[in-house]
C-alpha cells in the first residue's frame, strides 16, 4: 500500500551508515537541533582500515566537543610522517641527483601553523574503538542511533524518501525529508542510482594486519619519531608499506599495491605480503621478531568516484562519495570534512524546505575541489616518488606540501605547489636522459581525474 505522501517523516534526516561520516554528520545535525537517525548494517566495535587521521580532522572533533574522549582514550599521538626508501643501489639502481642517499624525508606537522587548529599533533586510532567512541558520542548529541540494520535501498517516489532496511528478519522502513549516504564502500546509493564509476588509473589493493613487538624504534632517527606515521617505498611499481602506532606496543602493518601484481604473483595473499615485506630486509627482520596478532585482512577496489555527489533529497559523503588512494591517510579526514562542510547545506535545506540538488552545491563544489587536489598530489607520488621527496627538502616547497599534508585541500581550485610539481614530471616523462626518466612510474601526468 502506498504511503500517504502528506504524512509527517518520522525524522528530517536519516543516514545510512555510522562511520566516521555518518557519526559527524549526525553529530552536526543534532547539535543543531534537527532529528536525525543512523542507520548502521554492524555492531560496534569492529575491526576497519584507516588508522591514522591528519590534523585537519582536529577541527570536527572540536566542533563537536569530541577533542576531550580522543585524549581520554589514549590514541597515539601524531606529530609528523616520515618516508623511506631501502639502499638505492641495490633497490632502485639510479643516480639520486643529489638526494639523501637513504630516500628518507620526514616532516612535522608543527612547521606550519595552521588555521583553527590548536595542537601539533593528530592522531593513530583503533577504529574499532574510535569508531564507537564516535557514535557513541554523537548519540549523546540527540542523534538517533539503529545498529545491526542492513539498508537494502531508498524509495524517491514518495514526497519523503523511504529507507527500506532489515531489524533481524523484520522487513522495515522508515521516512524522512532527505537521506545521507555514509555507508562507506559499499556506497549503497551510488550503486543503487548507478552513480559510481571506478578509476581508470587506480587500481590499489591492500593487505595488513597488527603486530605485537615490532621495534618503531627502527627507522626513528629520536624518541619522537617512534609514533610517527611511516610510509616505506618498496622495489615494486606503486607499492609501499604503512607503519601505524596503534598503542605503545602494537603497529599496523599494511602493503598496498596495484591488483596486477598479486594477479602475477600467483600466490596466496599472505605470501605475497611477506614477499613484499622480504624487498626491506630491514622491516621483514624486525617483523620476524613480533607477534602476529590479527588475521590478515584485504581491501580492494580502492579507488572511484561518483557522476554526482548530490540530488533531490539525497547526499553522499565519505567514502560512500569518493575514495582515493590511502598514500597519505586521506580516508577519515575527507569522510569527517565531508560533514563539516555538508551540514550547513542540509541545515539550510531544512530551513528552507528545499531539497533539490541545486540546495547541496556548495558541499558537491568543495568536496570535487578538494578530492581532485588529493588525487592531483596521489598521481604525482605515484609517477615519481623522488620528486615528492625533493619537494619535501626543499624548503622553498615544503610548507605547501605540509599544508597538502595537513588535509587543507579545499580552499584552492589547484595550488601552485601541485603545479609546479606536475610540470616537473613532465618534464622528465619528456627527457630519457633526466636521471629521474628510468624512476617513472606507470602513471602519465595526464592521467589526473577530477
Amino acid at each position: 500500500m502506498r504511503r500517504n505522501v502528506s504524512a509527517k517523516p518520522n525524522f528530517d534526516v536519516a543516514i545510512i551508515g555510522g562511520g566516521p561520516a555518518g557519526s559527524a554528520m549526525a553529530g552536526y545535525l543534532a547539535k543543531a537541533g534537527a532529528s536525525c537517525v543512523v542507520l548502521e548494517r554492524e555492531l560496534f566495535p569492529r575491526p576497519h582500515v584507516g588508522e591514522s587521521l591528519v590534523p585537519s580532522s582536529t577541527r570536527v572533533f572540536k566542533d563537536l566537543g569530541f577533542l576531550e574522549q580522543m585524549e581520554e582514550a589514549k590514541f597515539p599521538h601524531k606529530f609528523g610522517a616520515v618516508w623511506t626508501a631501502d639502499d638505492q643501489k641495490r633497490a632502485y639502481d639510479h643516480d639520486w641527483d643529489g638526494l639523501q642517499p637513504e630516500c628518507r624525508a620526514d616532516i612535522r606537522f608543527e612547521e606550519r601553523e595552521q588555521p583553527g587548529i590548536d595542537r601539533n599533533y593528530t592522531y593513530h586510532v583503533d577504529r574499532g574503538k574510535f569508531d564507537l567512541l564516535l557514535l557513541q558520542h554523537v548519540h549523546k548529541l540527540g542523534a538517533a542511533v539503529y545498529e545491526g540494520v542492513k539498508v537494502s535501498h531508498v524509495d524517491f517516489d514518495s514526497t519523503h524518501p523511504e529507507v527500506h532496511f532489515k531489524m533481524g528478519s523484520k522487513e522495515m522502513d522508515i521516512t524522512a525529508k532527505m537521506v545521507i549516504d555514509a555507508s562507506g564502500r559499499h556506497t549503497l546509493l551510488g550503486n543503487q542510482l548507478k552513480l559510481k564509476v571506478q578509476d581508470p588509473v587506480f587500481d590499489q589493493y591492500a593487505i595488513h594486519t597488527w603486530f605485537e613487538g615490532y621495534d618503531r624504534r627502527l627507522f626513528a632517527k629520536s624518541d619522537a619519531h617512534e609514533d610517527y606515521i611511516f610510509v616505506h617505498f618498496l622495489p615494486i611499481s606503486n607499492s609501499w608499506i604503512w607503519q601505524i602506532p596503534i598503542t605503545d606496543t602494537i603497529t599496523s602493518i599494511g602493503v598496498v599495491t596495484q591488483k596486477k601484481n598479486f594477479a602475477k604473483a600467483k600466490l596466496e595473499r599472505e605470501n605475497f605480503f611477506w614477499n613484499a615485506v622480504m624487498s626491506r630486509p630491514a622491516i621483514a627482520a624486525a617483523l620476524a621478531k613480533a607477534d602476529r596478532i590479527r588475521p590478515f585482512k584485504d581491501e580492494g577496489d580502492y579507488s572511484y568516484a561518483m557522476t554526482q555527489l548530490t540530488g533531490d533529497r539525497f547526499m553522499l559523503i565519505g567514502d560512500a562519495g569518493r575514495f582515493v588512494d590511502p598514500i597519505f591517510s586521506t580516508g577519515v579526514s575527507i569522510a569527517l570534512n565531508c560533514a563539516r562542510f555538508a551540514h550547513t547545506d542540509v541545515l539550510a535545506a531544512l530551513e528552507k524546505n528545499d531539497f533539490s540538488r541545486a540546495s547541496f552545491s556548495n558541499y558537491e563544489n568543495t568536496l570535487r575541489r578538494g578530492t581532485k587536489n588529493w588525487y592531483d598530489f596521489i598521481s604525482v607520488y605515484y609517477r615519481l616518488n623522488v620528486l615528492f621527496t625533493y619537494f619535501i627538502t626543499d624548503p622553498t616547497c615544503r610548507l605547501d606540501v605540509l599544508k597538502l599534508l595537513q588535509g587543507d585541500v579545499y580552499d584552492e581550485a589547484s595550488p601552485p605547489v601541485l603545479e609546479k610539481m606536475r610540470r616537473m614530471v613532465s618534464e622528465v616523462e619528456s627527457n630519457q636522459k633526466h636521471p629521474w626518466h628510468k624512476l617513472l612510474g606507470d602513471l602519465t601526468a595526464d592521467a589526473f581525474r577530477s
